[in-house]
């Protein structure tokens, strides 16, 4: 999760309501056999051979490009203005495997099967509950169950952190005027039981009617003021349970999520913010589809303006999913995803203080990282470097 105090305009912004989603376009997510063996009919094989011999060329000109120092990065661009070249932006793919890399997962020869998110309508809550009630009636619905792992929490202040990222005045933490925001990559519910192989689960922790009430449990038994999701495919449910609570949603999908092409999904996953209503009002909500080299990829970015009833204070909330997967070449586009996503932030924020929460399946020695944590004007700072003065080993397993 990537943190900040602070706030190139963008194509293709789509207005988002709370708890609505227009239908999406076609996209796409995965690795290079799954994409060569399940190719639509007609793809000659020349044409597959050709993919891969282009998809192993560009993984070694990615990878020499990011072992390139940034001193040696730099002289190289000042030779190129000096000789009239114009700037290098770097190793960029071919037109043919840039379009692959987008499409990767969903290009196959399956039909998608478009389900309505219809898999909660068994669950009926009244529309407004205590937090004691709800969570009473999660361990209802858990009998014999093992109690969730309790958490603690660790406070930071910023006070006197480092002039970098003073780009706004920091608030203590035990101010009345603190904010909890919680982060979380869900699961999708259809990925985790089909295409996510985890053998040494037990198949009932996976259990969509088990599942859920933990998930509710945990996160309302710490009453976050924001909540940031990624892999949410059971939107419904969420708007539903957290709604007891006096959450509002927004919800915007993947283009072409591989749940898609599962069959008994529950529709797309995608990302969401729930926010406190009593707390908040929304000020607007914006949404995008993540591009690459400016060729639109399968991730999606949410962005909510929210202001706190009470001050009159605004503040920026924005939470993404980055493209997943080892290699130079995703890793280079993962990082034109972290520049899309930060030109996003920026049209929208204006002066606003900004938090951005997300899983961006990268490690801080990633282009990504660097390219987030340094832009000029959002001056981000990692929430988990900052408390503990360098990033963890690793911060999520399974």
């Amino acid at each position: 999760m990537l943190a900040t105090l602070q706030p190139v305009e963008s194509r293709s912004l789509v207005q988002c309501h709370p708890g609505t989603y227009d239908p999406p376009t076609i996209y796409e997510t995965d690795p290079l056999s799954i994409y060569l063996s399940g190719l639509r009919e007609g793809v000659s094989m020349p044409s597959l051979l050709s993919i891969r011999d282009s998809y192993q060329v560009a993984e070694s000109l990615a990878r020499a490009d990011l072992m390139t120092s940034p001193a040696a990065r730099r002289r190289l661009q000042a030779r190129r203005i000096e000789l009239g070249l114009g700037e290098h932006p770097g190793y960029v793919p071919p037109k043919h495997l840039l379009l692959y890399l987008v499409r990767m997962g969903s290009f196959n020869s399956a039909p998608k099967i478009l389900n309505e998110d219809t898999q909660d309508n068994d669950v009926i809550l009244p529309e407004q509950m205590s937090k004691e009630d709800l969570l009473t009636y999660c361990t209802t619905q858990l009998q014999g169950t093992p109690s969730l792992i309790p958490r603690t929490f660790r406070s930071v202040s910023l006070i006197n952190s480092s002039p970098k990222y003073k780009s706004h005045e920091m608030i203590p933490l035990n101010d009345k005027t603190g904010i909890r925001v919680l982060q979380w990559n869900l699961l999708s519910q259809t990925l985790g039981m089909n295409n996510d192989n985890f053998v040494r689960c037990p198949s009932e922790a996976l259990q969509w009617q088990r599942r859920r009430n933990l998930l509710t449990q945990e996160i309302v038994r710490y009453s976050p003021d924001v909540i940031c999701l990624q892999e949410v495919d059971h939107f419904n449910y969420l708007k539903k349970s957290l709604g007891t609570q006096g959450y509002i949603g927004m919800f915007f999908p993947k283009p072409d999520s591989p749940c898609m092409y599962i069959k008994d999904n529950n529709g797309p996953d995608g990302c969401a913010i729930f926010f406190r209503s009593d707390r908040f009002e929304l000020v607007k909500c914006e949404t995008r589809v993540l591009e690459v080299w400016r060729v639109q990829s399968n991730q999606v970015a949410v962005l909510a303006i929210l202001r706190d009833r009470d001050t009159g204070n605004e503040i920026c909330i924005a939470t993404t999913h980055l493209k997943a997967r080892n290699g130079a070449l995703l890793a280079a586009l993962r990082n034109e995803q972290g520049k899309d996503l930060l030109d996003f932030i920026t049209s929208h924020c204006g002066d606003r203080p900004v938090i951005v929460c997300g899983d961006f399946n990268a490690e801080p020695a990633e282009p990504v990282y660097s390219t987030v944590t340094s832009h000029p004007a959002l001056r981000l700072a990692s929430a988990y470097a900052t408390y503990q003065a360098g990033e963890p080993p690793y911060t999520t397993w399974k």
